[in-house]
């Protein structure tokens, strides 16, 4: 059986969002949303000392290491898979990080308009 292509909210193939941290609710480095990922994370984010202080303030220590569960905490500039609705939440009150199209996951357009992600749209060399 051959497995679905992802698409990205472009139409096109959803690329890697990061390697290094390796994110991804699968921790393989894509935004693929599977089946059993409720929280949908789906957006590809460039982490800003804002937005995480932002997502700690509510709850979710995205900067601090929990070498238990492999996460080494983010730093301002690290690509992550956010969770759609945490990234609208943000954006709603100013917050919300910069997002690549190109790997962020179509059904990411469930909870976020389109025009929303492209205001926010960074493009990334191929060496970050």
């Amino acid at each position: 059986m051959i497995a679905e292509i992802q698409k990205n909210v472009l139409g096109e193939a959803l690329i890697p969002c990061c390697l290094d941290p390796i994110t991804g609710f699968s921790r393989n480095g894509s935004c693929e949303v599977p089946t059993e990922d409720y929280g949908l994370h789906a957006v590809c984010a460039v982490m800003t000392a804002e937005f995480l202080e932002f997502t700690r303030d509510r709850g979710n220590d995205l900067s601090t290491a929990i070498p238990e569960w492999g996460f080494p905490g983010l730093n301002p500039g690290d690509h992550w898979c956010l969770c759609a609705s945490r990234w609208q939440e943000a954006f709603n009150v100013g917050k919300a990080p910069p997002v690549i199209l190109e790997a962020t996951h179509e059904r990411a357009l469930e909870i976020i308009k389109i025009a929303d992600l492209k205001s926010k749209a960074v493009v990334v060399d191929d060496e970050d």
